[in-house]
């Protein structure tokens, strides 16, 4: 009976799910057309509503079945934004979703989910363990930063490209994802690694130097004409605003920080109602604009430090603050971030002639990170295993690299009708795509002994 039962209850799903089809097939036509009546005195939240909807049961179907096929969920929710993007059902720009910018909203909460997550990873950093790999982090950062430059240029010199545009090239993929890598770590349990370690330690130095980076580019590009004449002292303020910043953060942090929260559960008209929670996150939007606004360096950089301070707290406080963060970030808005990342692409677009130069430059893209920050792992002490998966959690270009490319775009380096930029494109893309299962495939076989909190990764995966 049970059987039957079961077998009747599988039937009657397939079924309405088969009717469900048939109806937004139906419906498709209506939701493509684009009418002045649609558009009209449109209240923005209700098309809202709809493209959130869609896009977070898209991102966990598509995280259901990248986990069915054995791999992790973050690979799931980057191809669903792909397929809701432009590339094939082109969503945002559905009749019934027209007349408000939901492209602009959708990214303002995706930089909120980006920003939770390198909140969250900082909260389960411990200080001491960043310490011990420091030595790794220096040469794997500088090194990652160093080869995708001097890799980008050996390929684009020789194939006619002009100096600023090549070099500019090398820059953008010099950039490092970490917030993708960092998820899946932090998904299959090895966050807490050795490995994990040097990857959130190593980022901080990439993400530093490819901002420098990227200075000096633009420094360079003007060099020769009048304006450009102060750049160079202007590059040198830079440098010491970053370092500036980030040292003085590191300490609001670790010292203040701490002090301040503990000040608040003392007092339980602040502290209670989630209280604690509440001024966490505070704490990461503070420390998030105050990153980019006053340290020249990424908003998800100062959120991670002010994790890195809460990380301290007594066990108790900082078990409100992460079971907390984790159901607002992996719940709502963590899913928007990677399923925006293909909203924002459209691979249709892509000229097929470029094709042949754009799998050169993936090949030089992934080579140049894999072996640049892993011969920096090996040089500061990893043996040769970990330091493949140093170099392989740094691939992904993501956030970062797509930033970068249109700084190169909006300062006139790069132009949007080329070659370059389009293959670009499609390598930071194809970078964040590949790495999931490449950090799944390098991770293979390793003892999960030294995972340090099963909770926050199972929230992570929502299993």
């Amino acid at each position: 009976m049970n059987r039957l039962s079961g077998l009747f209850s599988r039937r009657l799903f397939i079924l309405a799910l088969s009717f469900a089809l048939v109806f937004v097939v139906c419906k498709l036509p209506v939701f493509a057309e684009s009418t002045e009546e649609q558009t009209a005195d449109v209240n923005p939240f209700i098309p809202l509503m709809l493209a959130l909807g869609v896009i977070l049961l898209a991102s966990r179907a598509g995280g259901a079945i990248a986990r069915r096929l054995n791999q992790p969920r973050v690979l799931g929710q980057l191809i669903v934004g792909v397929i809701l993007g432009p590339t094939v059902l082109d969503m945002l720009h559905w009749g019934i979703l027209q007349g408000v910018d939901l492209q602009h909203t959708i990214k303002e909460f995706a930089e909120l989910g980006v920003l939770l997550l390198m909140f969250n990873i900082g909260l389960e950093v411990h200080l001491s363990e960043l310490v011990k790999v420091g030595k790794v982090a220096v040469f794997a950062g500088v090194l990652g930063v160093v080869a995708p430059v001097a890799f980008t240029m050996v390929v684009l010199l020789p194939a006619g490209h002009d100096m600023m545009p090549a070099l500019f090239a090398g820059v953008t993929l010099a950039a490092t994802s970490v917030s993708i890598s960092a998820q899946v770590l932090l998904e299959l349990g090895y966050l807490h690694t050795k490995e994990g370690n040097a990857l959130l330690a190593t980022a901080l130095i990439d993400d530093v130097l490819a901002i420098l980076a990227v200075s000096l580019t633009l420094v360079l590009a003007g060099a020769g004409s009048a304006e450009g004449s102060g750049d160079f002292s202007q590059l040198l303020i830079i440098i010491v605003q970053m370092a500036g910043y980030i040292v003085i953060a590191f300490l609001l942090a670790w010292y203040v920080l701490p002090r301040i929260m503990q000040s608040i559960q003392r007092r339980p008209q602040l502290s209670q109602a989630y209280g604690i929670p509440i001024f966490a996150l505070v704490s990461a939007l503070l420390f998030g604009w105050s990153a980019e606004y006053l340290g020249g360096v990424a908003a998800i950089t100062g959120a991670f430090i002010a994790g890195v301070g809460l990380s301290k707290l007594a066990p108790g406080m900082k078990h409100d603050i992460e079971q907390t963060m984790s159901h607002l970030a992996y719940v709502f808005l963590v899913p928007i971030f990677f399923v925006d990342v293909g909203l924002e692409t459209d691979l249709s677009a892509f000229p097929l002639d470029a094709l042949p130069f754009m799998l050169i430059l993936l090949l030089m893209a992934v080579i140049s990170k894999v072996a640049g920050a892993g011969f920096g792992a090996r040089v500061g002490g990893f043996n040769l295993r970990e330091s493949l998966r140093v170099g392989v959690c740094m691939v992904s270009r993501g956030e970062v690299g797509l930033i970068i490319i249109s700084i190169g775009l909006s300062s006139g380096i790069l132009h949007g009708g080329s070659e370059l930029y389009a293959s670009l494109f499609m390598v930071i893309l194809l970078t964040t795509v590949l790495t999931p299962p490449m950090v799944r495939w390098v991770f293979q076989g390793k003892n999960q002994d030294e995972i340090a909190n099963p909770a926050l990764a199972s929230a992570a995966t929502g299993d």
